[in-house]
């Protein structure tokens, strides 16, 4: 399932239901059908998936030689960037930016 991303500043971004839960979890949101970010909410949130981004990439070890080539999973880091700029970049909009979020159900 994808989950649709909109924000009133920056345009659409989508992304699969579990990194978007994962993301969503992070910053304190429930994994609703439909969300809001507040402009309130953005800064604050952009932070905590900043440190949450530094968490995971300060313990991500390279993939071992055991694997056999294996394709290593991708890093919070990539997936969670689209989503910090849109948070930021929104957050300096008028007093009524906001995000919105819109999936087929819950996730």
């Amino acid at each position: 399932m994808l989950v649709k991303f909109i924000s009133s500043e920056t345009g659409e971004l989508m992304m699969f239901a579990d990194m978007a839960a994962q993301l969503l979890r992070a910053v304190g949101k429930e994994t609703l059908r439909r969300g809001t970010f507040t402009r309130d909410e953005m800064m604050p949130a952009a932070r905590l998936l900043r440190e949450a981004v530094a968490r995971g990439e300060a313990s991500a070890g390279k993939a071992d030689d055991d694997d056999d080539g294996k394709d290593a999973p991708v890093a919070l880091g990539p997936r969670a960037w689209p989503l910090i700029d849109m948070l930021e970049r929104s957050s300096k909009g008028g007093a009524h930016a906001n995000i919105v979020w819109e999936a087929a159900a819950d996730f």
